[in-house]
């Protein structure tokens, strides 16, 4: 799959059984707007320097360093050298990755309250196992080579993992948990501040300063990203571009279209045909 700028190329694969997204990409300049993906993100970069904004931290990745981003984790990506960079990335469902490791008797790593130790790896076995996992579904080896590939892979993710002590009660936090769960539920109205602030018991003003210093993102932000994340789904499940504006919210088809193209280099009619093979009419 082309993008405008010359040379720049993304090419997707969905597996349908397990609904793991399987992408490689090159770019030069600028890859992506800031995101986030409901699912884990595990993949190494191939070529080029590949820097990125991940947990308010600038990470830059070379050749051989394995990236490994929660679900939640908002991210964006440029290229900060001529050349530009290209990799390849998994997208893990966290329902799967969960009955997969039920099934092998081990904790669950998938929710958001797990957390990597790092964001760049150069653990070697790691990097190999992400690269026969990619292989395994990109170019469907079958399914011997997708369960073997997937076993190692989440055995060598075990080591990476870091668990969040549990945190004692913190009223703002409370507050802002709060927030969230309003904006989840009221994701498709045009909600403002005053509105929000009114129904979290806050302030408007203490609400987004609180809200950004909890979340990394202003809640406009964060809206626009769980809308995006809610898109991704509804057009995986084959709805129609333009009613999935308006179920999420976004106020038509191409303010949709344009944040989209935004944060996954690709339209949503392109993403939905992937997919799904659904023509858009």
């Amino acid at each position: 799959m082309k993008n405008s700028v010359a040379g720049d190329w993304l090419d997707f694969h969905r597996e349908k059984e397990s609904g793991i997204d399987s992408v490689s990409a090159h770019f030069t300049g600028h890859a992506y707007d800031p995101h986030d993906h409901d699912e884990i993100l595990v993949g190494v970069t191939w070529q080029g320097v590949q820097r990125f904004r991940c947990h308010r931290t600038v990470h830059t990745s070379t050749p051989g360093r394995a990236i490994l981003i929660e679900p939640g984790a908002v991210h964006d990506g440029h290229a900060p050298e001529p050349g530009g960079f290209t990799y390849s990335m998994l997208y893990l469902p966290q329902p799967w990755v969960s009955a997969q490791l039920a099934r092998r008797g081990q904790d669950d790593i998938s929710l958001i309250e797990a957390a990597f130790c790092h964001t760049l790896t150069d653990d070697p076995l790691l990097m190999h196992a992400i690269q026969q996992t990619f292989f395994a579904f990109h170019h469907d080896e079958g399914r011997l080579a997708r369960d073997q590939s997937t076993d190692r892979l989440l055995t060598m993710l075990m080591s990476h993992i870091k668990e969040k002590p549990p945190s004692l009660k913190d009223d703002p936090l409370c507050q802002m948990q709060r927030v969230r769960e309003i904006l989840h539920e009221r994701m498709a109205d045009d909600i403002g501040l005053d509105e929000l602030s009114r129904l979290a018991g806050i302030d408007r003003f203490r609400l987004s300063r609180q809200f950004s210093k909890a979340f990394g993102q202003t809640p406009h932000a964060y809206l626009v990203r769980l809308r995006l994340r809610s898109a991704r789904a509804l057009l995986s499940h084959g709805v129609e571009p333009v009613q999935v504006a308006l179920q999420v919210g976004f106020a038509d088809q191409s303010h949709l279209g344009r944040w989209f193209q935004r944060a996954y280099r690709m339209s949503p009619a392109d993403f939905q045909q992937q997919c799904t093979n659904v023509l858009s009419r």
